[in-house]
């Protein structure tokens, strides 16, 4: 993974230049072509799925999002949110609105980025016939403002070609030195390993083939390393463990698991008034080794480390780490599907959902959204209301079977997830 100096796309006198690049005569040349050629019908078959049932034809953006271009893949190794935009989804120009699809990309960044976030490129897939116009990035540049740029931490351009690299550089003179220092390349899938699980990632069946073929190409000198492999369980192990082992283990039969109940704790004490509470990341290796102590049965105090972040970091990872996410798969169609029940049965059908749950999903999911509407009850002081904390803790309370959290999903899951911390009174009695 390399980084090199390119960008911060947010300082209006670099932003001002952007009118004094000379786009009109390179629009009348044909693009560079990348280093891969693909048949129209590799171009037509994008691998999306139009029919997604949980994308209603009612969508504002129906047109853009069932092609799946942008996704949301949950949280990175850092605690931070990440967005996924997939190149070779992009259909031919003359079928895509452009402005729509920078409107889409813009409503999808509005949820997130008042909280710390990774956004990741699959490069590959861009051709000739679905290339936006240098014109198109300009504007999107211009519509860009500092708020969609302050909070991105790290961009990573997977699979980069020359084309990238030069319209990269064509770009540089109006790119700050401090965004420059964001951007990644990563030649190889295995290397997003660092950053994030890719497990959970919604990586299109064209990019795993194009990363094969890249590595089948290579000597066996110059092979990339491979997805690292999960190591055994230790005798204590705590993340990535069923709730129902880590109740058997605990001394007193708990149902809510130790990591839980200490940040919880922590949090309840000393977090509750910090503004952006559950929305910044933090350092990975204090992430690492507090997960290592859990693991290895050792008692972690956050009162010693006095780091927030750290321990809200430490229980969105827990949540997602778990083997089936704490509202179960079975009720994955259940609340996905949420939105055609009514306003007024809402509380009842999600009371009778959730009393569903084996006893430690239920215990343990009152034991945090109990906590979380303490949180949103300080939000005038925190910034964090029900909205906000429904779109930092829905894609930690459910997935699909496959990891992978699709944007179409996203957007119900969250509700739900709201619509429990506006009703954890009624539903919870």
């Amino acid at each position: 993974m390399s980084s090199e100096l390119l960008v911060d796309l947010g300082e209006d006198p670099a932003a001002a230049q952007l009118g004094q690049l000379k786009l009109s005569t390179l629009e009348d040349q044909q693009w560079p072509p990348d280093e891969s050629t693909l048949s129209k019908s590799e171009t037509d078959s994008q691998g999306f799925d139009p029919g997604s049932p949980h994308l209603p034809g009612n969508h504002p953006f129906y047109d853009i999002a069932r092609h799946q271009i942008i996704e949301v893949a949950g949280d990175d190794n850092f605690g931070r949110k990440v967005i996924v935009f997939s190149a070779c989804r992009l259909p031919p120009q003359h079928q895509l609105d452009h402005q729509r699809l920078l409107m889409y990309l813009k409503a999808t960044l509005d949820q997130y980025v008042e909280s710390d976030y990774t956004l990741i490129y699959f490069h590959h897939g861009l051709t000739s016939e679905n290339k936006p116009s240098l014109s198109w990035l300009r504007d999107a540049y211009r519509e860009f403002d500092r708020k969609y740029k302050k909070n991105i931490k790290a961009l990573y351009i997977v699979h980069p070609t020359m084309f990238i690299k030069t319209l990269l550089i064509l770009f540089k003179p109006i790119i700050s030195f401090k965004f420059g220092r964001k951007i990644n390349y990563v030649s190889y899938l295995s290397e997003l390993e660092d950053v994030v699980k890719c497990e959970q990632l919604v990586i299109p069946t064209r990019v795993r083939e194009y990363d094969n073929k890249l590595r089948a190409s290579l000597k066996p000198s110059t092979q990339p390393p491979t997805s690292p492999p999960r190591s055994p369980p230790l005798p204590d192990q705590v993340f990535g463990v069923p709730l129902s082992v880590l109740r058997q283990r605990d001394p007193d039969g708990d149902p809510v698991p130790v990591v839980m109940r200490d940040t919880i704790n922590f949090l309840s004490e000393q977090g509750l008034e910090i503004e952006g509470i559950f929305r910044r990341s933090a350092n990975v290796t204090l992430v690492k080794e507090v997960q290592l102590k859990y693991n290895s049965g050792v008692q972690v105090s956050f009162r010693d480390m006095e780091d927030v972040h750290l321990a809200a970091v430490i229980l969105k990872t827990f949540l997602r780490e778990l083997p089936e996410p704490l509202l179960t798969y079975q009720l994955y169609n259940d609340i996905v599907n949420f939105a055609a029940v009514s306003s007024d049965s809402q509380a009842e059908v999600m009371k009778t959902l959730l009393e569903g749950l084996p006893e430690e999903n239920y215990a343990s999911l009152r034991y945090l959204i109990t906590f979380l509407a303490k949180v949103s009850a300080n939000s005038e002081v925190n910034k964090m209301t029900n909205s906000n904390l429904a779109v930092v803790f829905g894609p930690n309370l459910l997935w699909g079977r496959d990891n992978a959290m699709s944007l179409s999903a996203i957007g119900p899951i969250n509700n739900f997830t709201r619509a429990l911390l506006d009703q954890q009174h009624l539903v919870f009695t």
